[in-house]
């Protein structure tokens, strides 16, 4: 582990993979190589983020827990996107060679106190590594999701072949006007995506660079977020609950029962 104090990154290291985490930038994993081939974009939209309390967009920034109506501000047109921690910095609570511990507090604009924790562990083998989050309320009970949104390339490199996903949900949410699901289910459509799909077995997502790598998505999490609709790279995003989901499937936070989500990315070179 190696803290890099000009991008002050922490730098896990295993077999032949090297992944980069940047607590100053809301733990965002803001690179991971494997074989000296960077699997993540990387400028403006870079990096893999974690999104939490919230993931994707909320209708016009407003949800309702209980009798209580809550407004977040909106930053995606009429909605809030992304939840509140991907820009905030993070508290690194431990280190090691393969693995780093952060938490972040929940503050302002979010209406309720509770943290948010990941911890990200590298494969002693370097083959994999997975990805936990938490949330833990620090007083009252409180809906939430928690996913990540990674930007794996497109290429690999110059002139390389581009990636194929490939994977088997058991729905489509369809997808209204304003980007979000209606709350009716259809039959999965043909790419390009930027939707949501249900795989109640877990998520199972390959993403194939041919004659290069092979990765796989894997996560107990119900709901994935395929997004390809950018020429230089595709998201594959578990998360706990659809695009809306504070108000269409809330899952309450509660002192006995806080929210964790694990997901696991597996690769291989060809």
């Amino acid at each position: 582990m190696t803290i890099d104090d000009t991008e002050r990154g922490i730098r896990l290291r295993a077999g032949d993979a090297e992944l980069t985490v940047r607590p100053d930038q809301g733990a965002r994993i803001s690179s991971l190589t494997v074989a000296g081939l960077e699997l993540l974009r990387q400028g403006e939209r870079y990096g893999s983020f974690v999104m939490a309390p919230w993931c994707g967009r909320t209708r016009q920034g407003r949800f309702r827990d209980g009798g209580t109506d809550h407004q977040l501000p909106v930053n995606a047109g009429a909605h809030a996107i992304h939840g509140t921690v991907r820009g905030r910095p993070w508290r690194t609570v431990r280190a090691d060679e393969r693995s780093v511990a952060l938490v972040c507090e929940l503050t302002d604009p979010w209406p309720y106190a509770g943290m948010v924790s990941q911890l990200v562990e590298l494969a002693e083998d370097g083959s994999g590594v997975t990805l936990t989050l938490g949330v833990e309320t620090a007083d009252n009970s409180f809906p939430a999701q928690v996913g990540w949104h990674p930007w794996f390339l497109r290429q690999l490199t110059p002139g390389g072949r581009e990636v194929e996903i490939d994977f088997t949900p058991a729905w489509q949410e369809e997808r209204g006007d304003d980007h979000l699901p209606t709350g009716h289910r259809v039959a999965p459509k043909p790419g390009p995506w930027d939707d949501c799909f249900g795989m109640p077995d877990g998520v199972d997502v390959t993403l194939s660079w041919p004659d290069q790598l092979e990765l796989t998505v894997g996560s107990r999490a119900e709901w994935v977020v395929v997004y390809d609709e950018l020429p230089e790279a595709v998201c594959v995003e578990p998360q706990s609950g659809p695009p809306n989901g504070l108000n269409s499937h809330p899952r309450l936070v509660t002192r006995l029962e806080p929210l964790e989500v694990s997901t696991r990315w597996d690769w291989r070179l060809a």
